[in-house]
């Protein structure tokens, strides 16, 4: 087995040709085919507090082949893809030819999805979809008016872009980078951009002028407070990140004058059925031509390097990992 391999807290990682497979557990083992690289996955890397068992095989995503399962949902031969669940985390994750997972979350891969296009997907753009989801079940619709993604220029932003305006909504883009992917984000559909300054400079009053319908947020912090200042009455925030920082300085008054809804979005413990239907939607609705022009390719030999890139956020768009080479 072929692994990315953390062997203790503070260790640089190493890639290992040989890795013991006695060290993998799980209900159903996989070939894996490919993975995908994330920010956690950088973090990870990094020694920077994500992973929390060693020795560790990093890796937060994996779309595999299935070589055998205790579970009579899964036979041999079957396609799956898994996301967060703990692997990459506290259990061996996607940065390997092999793998053994837990069953309960393991979804099968949609029929009109490749192995490919499910791993430039992704915990991002799983996420992404989870948000949108969020925004669905609260009852925002475009004629609510206008959409703000926040950290746009990211995996799970610019699918959220992407996903948003396929369903008619009007989306703000917030990025730190604007001159540098301004047209990159208005090919994912977004009808403006904005730099992020705007929102993450200084936390203003808990109530300013009402200025999004709802928001997918990748950012939190500063700038999730100002996001909900200036949410509309009876608007919906979908957080899922805390670039910025996992504080939040804010009162009840948006929640209470305005009716404002803060959804929280957890892709690591969602369960299985949200997992089958958030998989199903991006079958069905993400534009993977799209999808193509905003993903990368690397090899798992080139796994750890890679981890000063996406945490400097020289990284745009979706990373997939060939776990073969």
């Amino acid at each position: 087995m072929r692994a990315v391999l953390i062997d203790s807290e503070g260790a640089a990682p190493r890639l290992v040709d040989d890795a013991d497979e006695s060290l993998l557990s799980g209900d159903v083992e996989l070939d894996v085919l490919l993975s995908s690289y994330n920010y956690k996955d950088g973090m990870a890397l990094a020694g920077k507090g994500i992973a929390r068992a060693h020795p560790l095989i990093p890796g937060i995503d994996l779309v595999g082949r299935v070589t055998g399962s205790q579970d009579e949902r899964f036979s041999a031969g079957d396609l799956v893809v898994l996301n967060g669940d703990g692997i990459g985390e506290s259990h061996h994750g996607g940065f390997a030819t092999r793998a053994r997972v837990r069953a309960d979350a393991l979804v099968r891969l949609p029929a009109d999805l490749s192995p490919e296009h499910a791993a430039a997907i992704g915990t991002a753009g799983f996420t992404a979809m989870l948000a949108v989801l969020r925004l669905e079940d609260t009852g925002i619709t475009p004629e609510a008016g206008d959409v703000l993604v926040t950290g746009a220029s990211g995996g799970a932003g610019s699918i959220a872009i992407a996903l948003l305006a396929g369903r008619g909504h009007r989306v703000i883009a917030s990025t730190g980078r604007g001159e540098e992917n301004g047209e990159y984000l208005r090919e994912l559909g977004a009808a403006e951009v904005i730099d992020r300054r705007e929102l993450s400079e200084e936390p203003g009053r808990p109530l300013q002028s009402q200025r999004f319908a709802a928001a997918v947020d990748g950012v939190g912090s500063t700038t999730l407070a100002n996001i909900l200042a200036q949410t509309a009455w009876g608007g919906t925030v979908a957080a899922y990140g805390l670039v910025q920082g996992p504080d939040l300085s804010t009162t009840v008054l948006p929640f209470i004058l305005r009716g404002i809804t803060l959804a929280g979005v957890n892709s690591v413990e969602a369960p299985l059925p949200l997992r089958e239907r958030a998989w199903e939607a991006l079958a069905r609705e993400l534009d993977t031509e799209l999808l193509d022009s905003i993903t990368t390719s690397i090899g798992l030999s080139e796994v750890i390097p890679y981890a000063e890139r996406i945490l400097s956020g020289g990284v745009r768009g979706r990373t997939v990992v060939d776990v073969s080479l």
